[in-house]
């Protein structure tokens, strides 16, 4: 099939539209509305992939698309090629403005990716360890990180094979977290049923059971994409006669934007009237997940017996040629969700030993957190103690300060001289001499007179040099004769 600028768009931006939960309504006449014309300035909105690129890669593609020399390739290529990468080498061909923005998204989305790796690490506590990041970069599949501020060919052949791997396994991922799910939800009434008594047990089990024949109890489930399908379609939503019915106007009825396909949102829209035969969401028993859960199931299944060139896209001439097969006239019963379970014993067994596992993880991170708090405490009190001590310290230091004694003014000593010592300067613990002793004699008075070896001993107690003691060498004799009465002397 030879694809056209809105195929192309449509298959890396608006074919993927599996994030959307709520289905289109159907249930308008739409031979009976006109549409309103769209504003000339209004441009369609874009759709999120559910791609963690999503916005990067949109941006690449609306600036592809206002250069011309690329827009008209797009018209000649056909959708396998654009797979292949050969439309990538277009890219030496478009203007230079439109290079340059390309570089300017390269350099942002780079940017991006370094700043939610510096984050993951942040939150993992590495804040002091080096980060690679060009090696951390390569699990980025999508961009050529060796070259992180130009946009080349290889970046536009990396994002397009990336882009259609991973919309392809999208589905997977999605029907994987449905099981989880749905596993989850039967660990759960499990674990309830552990809590009660075993008679407000056996009631819940009847409840249940009650629930689930109520669920299976429901109008027969058409077969999705054949021909009884899509004349209730016909019929109910579209307000036409079932007798009248033709496949290409049916086509062209709900090629809601036009483009000449069926993407995967304008399928999914065509079930509604078969779910609302299973599901009501006013019901105990109905489960809207996984409501939505048959809505993919549905789709898959005429995706993989209408779309024979894989590009997940069903064009009128696939749609025409899917009506005339067997499976389209006659087609085999449809086995709803409640006809076969999501997961098996086994995966179940290893879904609630992972549970188990996870718990204890969670056990042991809560106790080594335990410790590094009350470490953390402990700490904190001998900071506090040592806070306290020094502040203790600090008061004592100003007590002594403003109780501190002015010292004794400084004496000036000559020779042998006593200083003069005055009542009111007198040492702590010294007395002053009683008044009658004043008039005593003076050879009472004078220490040297009385008592000299008294004299001398008390001289040396309070610190005054004491001659003999401190004379030079040789002086000792003479002054030994000065005190015996040298007859030398005067």
């Amino acid at each position: 099939m030879c694809g056209s600028r809105t195929a192309w768009t449509s298959w890396l931006v608006l074919v993927v539209q599996l994030l959307c939960l709520e289905a289109v309504p159907i249930s308008m006449d739409k031979t009976k509305i006109q549409e309103p014309e769209p504003k000339a300035d209004e441009a369609p909105a874009s759709v999120d992939t559910g791609l963690h690129y999503d916005r990067y890669l949109r941006e690449v593609i609306d600036f592809l698309e206002k250069d011309q020399h690329f827009r008209e390739k797009l018209h000649n290529t056909d959708m396998e090629d654009i797979k292949q990468g050969k439309l990538a080498k277009e890219l030496d061909f478009v203007s230079h403005h439109v290079r340059t923005k390309l570089d300017e998204l390269k350099r942002q989305e780079v940017s991006r990716l370094r700043t939610l790796i510096k984050a993951k690490q942040d939150l993992e506590g590495g804040n002091d360890i080096a980060v690679d990041h060009q090696a951390v970069l390569k699990q980025f599949e999508y961009l050529n990180h060796m070259n992180p501020h130009t946009f080349e060919v290889e970046d536009l052949d990396r994002l397009i094979r990336s882009a259609t791997n991973d919309l392809e396994n999208f589905d997977k991922e999605r029907h994987e977290e449905f099981k989880r799910y749905e596993m989850m939800k039967e660990h759960d009434r499990q674990e309830h049923l552990k809590t009660l008594d075993e008679e407000e047990r056996r009631k819940e089990e009847e409840h249940y059971d009650e629930m689930k024949k109520k669920h299976a109890d429901h109008p027969k489930v058409n077969h999705p994409g054949s021909q009884n399908q899509l004349k209730e379609v016909w019929e109910e939503a579209d307000g036409l006669d079932p007798e009248d019915f033709d496949p290409k106007t049916f086509f062209k009825l709900h090629d809601t934007n036009g483009d000449g396909f069926f993407d995967d949102q304008e399928l999914e829209a065509l079930f509604t009237k078969e779910l609302e035969k299973i599901y009501d969401p006013t019901n105990e028993e109905d489960d809207m997940v996984e409501m939505e859960e048959e809505r993919l199931r549905m789709r898959e299944h005429v995706m993989n017996e209408v779309d024979s060139n894989k590009d997940r896209l069903v064009s009128l001439d696939e749609f025409l040629v899917a009506t005339k097969k067997k499976e389209f006239l006659e087609p085999d019963s449809w086995e709803t969700l409640e006809q076969n379970q999501a997961y098996t014993d086994e995966e179940m067994r290893e879904f609630e030993e992972h549970l188990v596992q996870q718990e204890e993880d969670l056990n042991q991170k809560a106790v080594d957190l335990q410790k590094q708090r009350d470490e953390l405490e402990k700490q904190q009190e001998q900071l506090n103690a040592q806070k306290v001590e020094l502040q203790q310290a600090v008061e004592h230091m100003e007590r002594l300060k403003t109780l501190k004694v002015d010292p004794p003014p400084e004496v000036h000593i000559e020779g042998n001289a006593i200083p003069e010592v005055h009542d009111n300067v007198l040492p702590p613990g010294h007395q002053a001499i009683p008044e009658e002793h004043h008039s005593a004699p003076q050879d009472h008075l004078d220490p040297a007179k009385a008592h000299p070896d008294d004299a001398a001993q008390n001289q040396g107690q309070h610190g005054l040099p004491q001659t003999q003691h401190h004379l030079p060498p040789g002086h000792q004799d003479m002054h030994q004769e000065v005190q015996q009465g040298h007859p030398n002397s005067p």
